[in-house]
This record gives C-alpha cells, sequence and structure tokens, in this order.
C-alpha cells in the first residue's frame, strides 16, 4: 500500500592530522580541551586558515562517486547556539560545494544492482561534544573544528535493506580511498536519516521525519523500520497530518521507538550567509589531476576477483565489502592455492573464531599462515577436518602450521604400502560386508572408507584410501 522514501546525510571526519582551519591535531581520545587554539575556540581576532588536505580527500571522494568536482567552492555560515559550538555558528557550505552529483551503486544478494544519487558532499567543521554526566553536562571541545564531509543522497532508497547496502558501500569507499577511519563507535561515520511514505504510484514527497545520528548498521535498520511503522499507523487512522509533522527524532534501542527532539529547522531559521573570514576555495587544474588519482575502488576489486580468480560475483562481493578482507583475501592466495578454499576458510572458519574484539584487522593468524594452511590441505598433507583442528590451535597458541600439524600428529599417511595394509585388514575383517558390497549393495563402500580412516585415526590420505579399495573391492 505504501512505499518508503529514504535520503541519508552522512557525516564523515576526514583523517587529517590537523582541524579544518587550525593546527590542533584531530587525534581522538586526548584529554578534554587539550586539542584546542583560539582559532577553534573561536575566540575574537583569531582568523580560520583552510587546511588543503581537506581539499584533496574531498577531490578523491568526488572522483570515485563520478560526480562533479566544483574547482570554485565558497564557505557559508550557518547561524545556531548550543554548547558545544563555542563560535555560535558552524562554518559549512550551502551554496556552492566542493562536491555535486554523483552516484553510488548497490548490488542485491540476486545479482541486480540500483545507482543512488548523491545530491553533494561538502566541507563543513564538526562540533565539539556534550558529556552528560548525570545532573551535570559538561563541554568537550577537542573535536571543534574538525574537518567533516557531509555527503547527501537523494531520496532514492526504498526499505531499510537499500540504506544498509548504500552505508556499507559508502564506508567501504571511505575506507578504501583512505580519507576516514568511518568508525561509527568514535563518532566519524555518523548518519541523519530522513525518512517519509507515500501512496504507491504516487510521486509526491510527504512529510519527511530526520532520524538523527545513529550508531551502528543493525540500529539504523531497526530505526527505519520503527519510523514506518509509526507514519503508516498514523495514515490508516487518519492523522497524519496532525501526527507527522517536519523534526527531528531520536532512536531509543532500550524502547525499541522513535522519540521527538525537537522542530525541523529550515534552512531561513539558520540565517545562512557568506562566510566573511574565508576566501574562496580554488582547486587547480595540477590539483584535479593529482588529487583524482584514487587507489582501486570496491567495485573495480570485485571485477577484477571475478575476472582473475574464477569467482561468482557475489563470492567476490563478500570478500571486496572492506579493505581488510579484500587485503587478507588477497594475502592468501599469494601461496597459489584455489579461490574457492580460500574463501570458504577465510569468510567460514577463520571469521566463525572470532570472538569478542577480534576480528580481520587484529586476527591472531595473518593471511600469509591461513593461505598456507589451505595449501596444507590442498598438497595432501592434513585433511581438512584435521586443519579445523590446526586452526583452532594457531588461534589460541600462535605458532608455524607446520609445527602445529607435527605437534598434534595430524599429518596425513600417503604411503600406499601402509594403507594397503589396513585396507587389508579391514577386508579380512569384514568378509560378510564383503560379499554383501559384491552382491551390489554400493552403499558399503563408505563403511569400508570409515573403517580404514578409523583404523589410520584420520590420518590415511582419503584419495588414497578410495582409489585402493576400489582396485580392491572390485
Amino acid at each position: 500500500m505504501f512505499e518508503v522514501v529514504i535520503g541519508l546525510e552522512v557525516h564523515v571526519q576526514l583523517n587529517t592530522k590537523t582541524k579544518l582551519f587550525c593546527s590542533c591535531p584531530t587525534s581522538f581520545n586526548h584529554r578534554q580541551n587539550t586539542n584546542t587554539c583560539p582559532t577553534c575556540l573561536a575566540l575574537p581576532g583569531a582568523l580560520p586558515v583552510l587546511n588543503k588536505e581537506v581539499l584533496h580527500k574531498s577531490v578523491m571522494f568526488g572522483t570515485a562517486v563520478d560526480a562533479t568536482i566544483n574547482q570554485t567552492s565558497y564557505f557559508d555560515r550557518k547561524s545556531y547556539f548550543y554548547p558545544d559550538s563555542p563560535s555560535a555558528y558552524q562554518i559549512t557550505q550551502l551554496y556552492t560545494p566542493i562536491v555535486e552529483h554523483g552516484k553510488l551503486r548497490i548490488d542485491f544478494e540476486d545479482g541486480s544492482h540500483k545507482v543512488i544519487r548523491i545530491n553533494r558532499a561538502h566541507i563543513e567543521a564538526d562540533a565539539g561534544k556534550n558529556i552528560h554526566d548525570g545532573p551535570v553536562s559538561k563541554v568537550d571541545l577537542n573535536r571543534a573544528g574538525t574537518p567533516l564531509l557531509e555527503i547527501v543522497s537523494e531520496p532514492d532508497m526504498r526499505s531499510a535493506e537499500e540504506v544498509t547496502l548504500y552505508l556499507k558501500k559508502l564506508h567501504s569507499i571511505i575506507r578504501y580511498l583512505d580519507i576516514g577511519d568511518a568508525n561509527m563507535q568514535e563518532g566519524s561515520f555518523r548518519v541523519d536519516v530522513n525518512v517519509s511514505i507515500r501512496p504507491k504510484g504516487d510521486e509526491k514527497l510527504y512529510t519527511r521525519v530526520e532520524i538523527k545520528n545513529i550508531n551502528s548498521f543493525r540500529f539504523i535498520q531497526r530505526a527505519i523500520e520503527l519510523e514506518v511503522a509509526r507514519q503508516s499507523e498514523a495514515w490508516e487512522d487518519g492523522i497524519y497530518e496532525s501526527e507527522i509533522v517536519q523534526e527531528t527524532r531520536l532512536f531509543d534501542q532500550v524502547k525499541q521507538e522513535t522519540r521527538s527532539m525537537r522542530g525541523k529547522e529550515e534552512a531561513a531559521d539558520y540565517r545562512y550567509f557568506p562566510e566573511p573570514d574565508l576566501l574562496k576555495a580554488v582547486v587547480t587544474d595540477e590539483m584535479i589531476e593529482e588529487f583524482s588519482k584514487i587507489p582501486e575502488l570496491p567495485d573495480e576489486k570485485m571485477e577484477r576477483f571475478v575476472k582473475d580468480y574464477g569467482m561468482s560475483e557475489y563470492n567476490a562481493m563478500v570478500v571486496t565489502s572492506s579493505l581488510e578482507m579484500a587485503h587478507f583475501f588477497e594475502g592468501m592466495m599469494q601461496e597459489g592455492i584455489s579461490a574457492k578454499n580460500a574463501l570458504t576458510w577465510l569468510t567460514v572458519e577463520l571469521q566463525g573464531r572470532f570472538k569478542g574484539e577480534v576480528n580481520i584487522s587484529n586476527s591472531p593468524i595473518d593471511a600469509k599462515k591461513l593461505g598456507f594452511l589451505v595449501k596444507r590441505i590442498e598438497d595432501g598433507t592434513i585433511s581438512g577436518k584435521a586443519a579445523k583442528e590446526v586452526l583452532d590451535y594457531l588461534m589460541e597458541k600462535g605458532g608455524e602450521v607446520d609445527e602445529a600439524i607435527d605437534t598434534l600428529g595430524l599429518k596425513q599417511v600417503s604411503d600406499t604400502g601402509a594403507i594397503e595394509a589396513i585396507c587389508d585388514a579391514v577386508i579380512n575383517a569384514n568378509q560378510d560386508k564383503v560379499a554383501e558390497y559384491k552382491g551390489g549393495k554400493d552403499k558399503l563402500f563408505g563403511f569400508f572408507v570409515g573403517q580404514v580412516m578409523k583404523e589410520s585415526k584420520g590420518s590415511a590420505n582419503p584419495a588414497t584410501v578410495n582409489e585402493i579399495l576400489k582396485a580392491k573391492l572390485g
């Protein structure tokens, strides 16, 4: 009955060493109010000077999303008072942003794609941070003046699933470009979601509600679902116009609801005007040529993996979804193993053993070691089952693959003489089963394989066992 209409505003903290308009460091987790100076505290007489590296990173992003780069852009003042804004205004780009008219492709599991339009990406200075401690609120201005790139999509998304895919792809591009760490928990990748609904087939845009600063993909998806349910219910009850107003809401994960914070301001409420203390930002032709040199992006890497490794598009998409995963996979492939086994042992076996804070970035098993473990399966040194024991051992105690195999006594026996002797013993001990097998009960072949593997304590090479038994049983 209803169609969901969603647009996103994503604030990405750029990983410059210094702030947007001063030389204060941007490093996270320093003692409160120590990374400040007269400029980022907006003290009288202190003037901003633009950080050139911010232009560099903005152009890189614009190139990555096939956008228009405005070689001349301007800064504006957005006036508002809040305790974490020492100047009572924010320096941003309203009228002429540095990046406009980009696009980002999202990929679905069934192999289909959709392009989400990016309206703009503009530079702005971050505010500080309010810390609420019981009845007392404190302000930490270390973050004030940190450079942000605000990326604004068109209202092209129609479901929480599309939003999640868009954000994950955007997050991945930021990390591939290395223009920000995009850490949601530390606030360097903050998402505002604009949600509205309309009857299916209607092209009109109805009242949108903004849900502010949600810090995980899972919470974003849940907040959208709750807000869509709230708006749909209001429409069906005939109270849409009175109940659904343009406002900013927050997501309460405990109560599982969105809740009103404040009415949503219009541009006029912020009294925008050109920033008088800054010159226009100019990106020269030479700068465009230099700044547009960007590394291989997720879509390009995915296409290369499909071509070079014979992977399916979906599997290639999984393994290129994050820069760390792609680098790990390529590190494994340097051991000369099959892409299929590399993918399984990376995404199923290794990641399935991660607990707590352990992830692909701080894994106790590096790419070379996991690749070598897979190589030992493929060259017949150990079985796949034994390799799982080796991986458990390495995760807990470290060390080298071959040392772990020897310590655990898991090396496969490929000596045909030794295996043949075990096969003869099993056949001699089970003459009744031999007769049944030769009488047509083909399924009994698995029984003989199992008995040989049991007698060899799992060390016999399964391929060799199968070959010898087939010859002996006829």
